[in-house]
């Protein structure tokens, strides 16, 4: 008795010295799903990567030849065995604003000479080049997406490198043979530039030239390969106006780029409120571009390809004035594992959300990158940590339905944003269904109403759910599994389940 009393005692100061604490108990939430309206088929490039000759990505990362860890051609096995628990449908290369001073023939062929990379400020050793790249897609089991130079590069340069990749005649066709490939290697993903937007981009491009640029370069791509898919790099409205007014008809998409914690010169990340706040503003980018496509008379012709995002930007100090050698060792910051918690879990389970309730305009998402510097998969020397938001990619990748249904979400509030975010998937017959919940809180608790057409939900379910002991929880060497997923029953009683703070759950109800 004496022990409840204390119990008691200890929790109503607790109370008493935190009200808030309290009235977290009582945070709610509430999701109707419409199983009668039409469901919308998303594509799953959604779930796609990226990966560019920049830090540790590439070499030390997907390729290190020599590492015992290394196949004989110096792939990294646990790196592919990661990427394909990931089910990564599609991986854009060789960059970014690396491939904005890049030469393709120059990592190609026996006698390959190192070059300096212009991006970056360091030698590129030419070593991982189009055959590297297409044969580690191959042994992930993904879809190869090649990025041209519209920096110091020219349409005529972009188009034989579709030859050497896609062609069985000309010289460049030829050249890949005797490479020792004498099969297409059937590229179907390309675009025309990257950032050519913006001032620190090599051969950055005004709004006038940007349009005529994409239309010559495009023209000449499609007379060596017309079944290619095309994007090019875009940007605003007058931006995307000229792109598509000069280029638009021979474009399948259009490429969005987007980090929301801006961290390229002080590497000072925001912290866990801050970051749920910028979780909601993905969504606003994707409308802004989709009402621009439908001005111009291309909405439903032309689609996006959010073929960079993450939440942080990458750390690479000096990108306007030179990188000296504090400038490149400054790039380590980027694999402090600390960084990546829970924030930046939920922040990519929002913008996956945002996608897919965009999903008949948002056809491709490639996080950036895949490995290293800010990615889902950390590689070292002796073996590999799986990030905070390795376990997301992993879970909307491997446990979502094939469509996505028409939800409304209400909940209180995490500050300035809403407490969940959510979206419901299903099957083809809107029988079996998945549905995405994601409670921003930091420390409460959501009790969230689910109704399906109806019926309130009741009764108990399976369930995926990733969180942490902390909101500032993250995955290190030392602790690799501090954030995994855990599956659970989770009870619905009168339609209402308790959601644990700073989580992400995929909820399974199937169908009967």
């Amino acid at each position: 008795m004496l022990r409840l009393f204390l119990v008691i005692v200890v929790v109503s100061l607790a109370f008493a010295l935190n009200p808030a604490a309290a009235a977290e108990k009582t945070l709610t939430a509430a999701v109707a799903i419409d199983p009668a309206a039409p469901a919308v088929a998303y594509d799953r490039m959604l779930f796609g990567g990226f990966l560019e000759h920049f830090h540790r990505q590439v070499y030390g990362g997907v390729f290190e030849p020599g590492s015992s860890l290394a196949d004989a051609k110096g792939f990294r096995k646990d790196v592919i065995e990661a990427v394909k628990e990931l089910r990564m449908p599609i991986v854009r290369w060789p960059g970014g604003c690396f491939v904005s001073a890049y030469h393709w023939k120059d990592g190609v062929g026996k006698d390959r000479q190192p070059s300096w990379d212009k991006a970056w400020g360091v030698e590129e050793s030419n070593a991982f080049g189009t055959d590297e790249f297409v044969e580690w897609c191959r042994l992930v089991g993904t879809e190869p997406y090649i990025c041209g130079n519209a920096g110091t590069g020219t349409p005529e340069e972009m188009s034989d490198w579709v030859e050497y990749c896609n062609q069985t005649k000309g010289r460049w066709a030829k050249l890949r043979a005797e490479n020792g490939h004498p099969e297409p290697f059937n590229v179907r993903y390309w675009s025309v530039g990257n950032e050519n937007w913006g001032a620190h981009e090599i051969g950055a491009k005004t709004i006038q030239e940007w349009g005529l640029f994409v239309r010559e370069t495009v023209k000449m791509m499609r007379r060596v390969d017309p079944s290619i898919v095309l994007t090019a790099a875009a940007l605003g409205d007058d931006w995307n106006r000229s792109l598509l007014q000069h280029a638009g008809e021979n474009l399948h998409m259009i490429s969005i780029h987007g980090y929301w914690d801006y961290l390229w010169v002080n590497d000072n990340p925001s912290d866990y409120a801050a970051c749920m706040v910028k979780s909601s503003e993905p969504e606003g980018s994707i409308v802004t571009v989709e009402r621009l496509l439908d001005s111009t008379g291309f909405k439903g012709r032309i689609t996006i390809a959010f073929d960079e995002w993450n939440l942080r930007g990458w750390h690479h100090p000096g990108v306007m004035t030179g990188f000296g050698p504090a400038e490149i060792k400054a790039r380590d910051r980027n694999d402090f594992n600390g960084t990546y918690t829970m924030a930046d879990a939920l922040f990519s389970a929002c913008f996956l959300n945002s996608c897919l309730r965009h999903a008949d305009t948002v056809r491709m998402a490639n996080i950036a990158p895949v490995v290293n510097t800010r990615g889902p998969l950390y590689v070292h020397p002796k073996g590999i940590v799986k990030r905070t938001t390795f376990h997301v990619m992993s879970m909307y990748a491997n446990l979502l339905g094939p469509q996505v249904a028409k939800a409304a979400v209400t909940s209180d509030r995490f500050g300035d944003v809403a407490a969940l975010d959510a979206v419901a998937t299903c099957d083809a017959a809107g029988k079996d269904w998945r549905i995405v919940l994601v409670n921003r809180h930091a420390t409460a608790t959501l009790n969230c109403t689910i109704k399906l057409g109806d019926k309130l939900v009741t009764g108990e379910y399976q369930a995926t759910i990733l969180s942490g002991d902390s909101p500032d929880a993250f995955n290190d060497v030392d602790k690799p599994n501090r954030v995994v997923p855990q599956t659970a029953k989770l009870r619905f009683t009168d339609g209402v389940a308790q959601l644990p703070p700073h989580s992400l759950v995929v909820l399974e109800i199937p169908g009967k």
